[in-house]
């Protein structure tokens, strides 16, 4: 894997605004590939690498958030929004968040960092909350005569295992740190969105889904709009007649436009019931995501 490089996909002269994008499932583990053939960063290690590029190169004046994600893993998500707001109190450069499909859940918390927020006519966003998926395969196990016989050092430490019920007091254990998390979210909103009261983000954030128009009505999000719009508002913000948009990538991969890999970064087929079925399996993380079941 080679280090990124530079791309200019419209525009000219010497200032920029990066696209940097923020496709697919939110989350901090790389990519599988094909072994000794293909590797990929993971996103949140991708997004700190083009802003670190971004930091150096005093031409870029602004960063355009390209987002299409229904969310991900609640850590991720924290991680990717101090990464993009440390890099705005060091260079004092404006971030701006277009929503694509989606933004909604972990997609949104990363589009609250930014100091504008566009969204297609057509965007899904909202689903402000956390979410911990758990399963319990007790049932089907005593079926088939196979009883769970782990072997553990404290009554809470099986807490969330699929092979046995969830008690009472493992969920008001689990519960206490999902509404942790959740206020965190409610604070990341009420920091970044100026004129929402934190009544309002409570009444907002049940986990519902708004259309742009409910999310503008909503201050949500600041403007309805498409990416060439979000472009000419990132020039705007920083009193620019011209710039080059330009997005980072990797010997290999081919750039023409301003949507360029926009589904080639990790979207996979974006839709409102997206379910990260790795993390489902194996993790009891809490997740900023949307989820479906039958």
């Amino acid at each position: 894997m080679g280090p990124l490089s530079e791309k200019t996909v419209s525009g000219r002269g010497k200032d920029k605004i990066l696209i940097i994008d923020i496709s697919g499932i939110i989350s901090d583990e790389k990519k599988a590939g094909f072994p000794g053939l293909t590797e990929e960063l993971d996103m949140v290690s991708r997004v700190k690498e083009e802003l670190t590029l971004a930091k150096m190169d005093k031409q870029v004046k602004a960063i355009l958030l390209r987002i299409n994600s229904p969310g991900g893993k609640a850590t991720a998500s924290d991680m990717m929004y101090y990464e993009i707001m440390r890099f705005k109190e060091e260079t004092k450069k404006k971030v701006i968040a277009c929503i694509m499909d989606i933004g909604a859940s972990g997609g949104y918390y990363v589009a609250a960092s930014a100091d504008k927020i566009i969204a297609h006519p057509t965007t899904v966003t909202g689903s402000i909350g956390v979410i911990m998926i758990n399963l319990s395969i007790e049932g089907l196990l005593q079926k088939v005569g196979i009883a769970d016989a782990s072997v553990k050092t404290g009554e809470h430490k099986d807490m969330g295992s699929p092979l046995k019920k969830m008690t009472e007091e493992d969920r008001r254990i689990f519960s206490e740190i999902l509404n942790a998390m959740y206020e965190r979210f409610l604070c990341v909103i009420e920091e970044n969105r100026e004129g929402i009261s934190m009544e309002k983000i409570r009444e907002l954030a049940d986990g519902r889904i708004y259309s742009a128009q409910q999310a503008l009505e909503n201050g949500l999000i600041d403007q309805i709009g498409y990416l060439d719009d979000a472009v000419s508002i990132a020039k705007k913000e920083t009193n620019l007649t011209e710039a080059r948009v330009i997005l980072y990538h990797r010997p290999g991969s081919y750039k023409n436009n301003i949507y360029s890999q926009l589904t080639g970064a990790g979207a996979g087929n974006i839709n409102l019931f997206n379910i990260d079925i790795k993390t489902f399996i194996h993790s009891v993380a809490p997740s900023f995501m949307y989820i479906w079941m039958p």
